[in-house]
C-alpha cells in the first residue's frame, strides 16, 4: 500500500480525490492551508467531517496567512453579499496556488513522499493564470528538474459533473463538502465555485 499526501480543502472535488484515492488502496496525507481565508474553520472543520474514516492520517493544518496579509481578495476579505458586487476578479490570489504546490512538495520529500495529489478539475477557473493548463504542464516541468516529488491530477481534464458522477458511485457525503468562495457561512449559490456545484448536481438531478 502507497502512501499519497493530498491537498485537501473540505471542497467537492479535495473529497471526492480523496474517495478516490481510498477505492484505489492509497494512504492519504491530507494537507490544509490557511492563507487567511475568510472561511477557514468553515473549512477546516468541513475536512474533519468529510473525510474516509480508514486509511488516512490526521490532517496537517498548515498557517501561511502571513503571506497573503493585507490582501483585498474577496477570498480573505468577506464581503457584505446584501449591499456589494463581487467581480470574479476579485476571486483571485496571485501565486496562491504555486505556494500550495510549492510548499506541499516539500513536505512530502521531507516525509519521503513522491506524490502530491491534488483536485483541480477543468472548470470556469481555468482561466486563471495558476489554474490553466499551460501552468499545470509548466508544473510538471518544473517537478521534473527540482527533486522526486510527482503532482498528480486525477481531475485534470474532467468537469465538476463528471467528478459529480464518481463522487455518487464512490459514496462521497457531497451535501457535506463547502466550496464557497465568498461568504464564510452558507454558500452563497452565486461564486464560481457554487454555480459549477450546483449545475453539476442539477445534471445528476442530485438535491444536495
Amino acid at each position: 500500500m502507497s502512501v499519497a499526501l493530498l491537498l485537501a480543502s473540505g471542497g467537492f472535488d479535495s473529497t471526492t480525490l480523496a474517495f478516490w484515492l481510498r477505492a484505489k488502496g492509497e494512504t492519504i496525507v491530507p494537507v490544509f492551508f490557511d492563507y487567511g481565508q475568510h472561511c477557514v474553520e468553515t473549512e477546516w472543520n468541513t475536512l474533519l467531517d468529510v473525510l474516509p474514516r480508514d486509511g488516512i492520517e490526521p490532517p496537517l493544518r498548515v498557517d501561511i496567512s502571513d503571506i497573503f496579509r493585507g490582501s483585498r481578495s474577496r477570498l480573505v476579505v468577506e464581503p457584505d453579499l446584501w449591499s456589494e458586487d463581487v467581480q470574479p476578479s476579485e476571486l483571485y490570489i496571485p501565486y496562491r496556488t504555486l505556494l500550495f504546490f510549492s510548499a506541499s512538495a516539500a513536505i512530502a520529500q521531507t516525509r519521503e513522499l513522491t506524490e502530491v495529489y491534488c483536485g483541480f478539475i477543468n472548470s470556469n477557473h481555468a482561466k486563471e493564470l495558476d489554474c490553466s493548463s499551460a501552468f499545470f504542464n509548466s508544473l510538471d516541468a518544473l517537478s521534473d528538474n527540482v527533486g522526486p516529488v510527482r503532482f498528480v491530477l486525477p481531475f485534470r481534464d474532467k468537469t465538476k459533473a463528471e467528478v459529480a458522477i464518481i463522487a455518487r458511485q464512490l459514496g462521497v457525503p457531497i451535501g457535506r463538502t463547502f466550496s464557497c468562495q465568498v461568504s464564510s457561512d452558507i454558500p452563497c449559490g452565486a461564486c464560481p465555485n457554487c454555480v459549477d456545484r450546483l449545475d453539476a448536481l442539477a445534471a445528476l438531478e442530485l438535491d444536495v
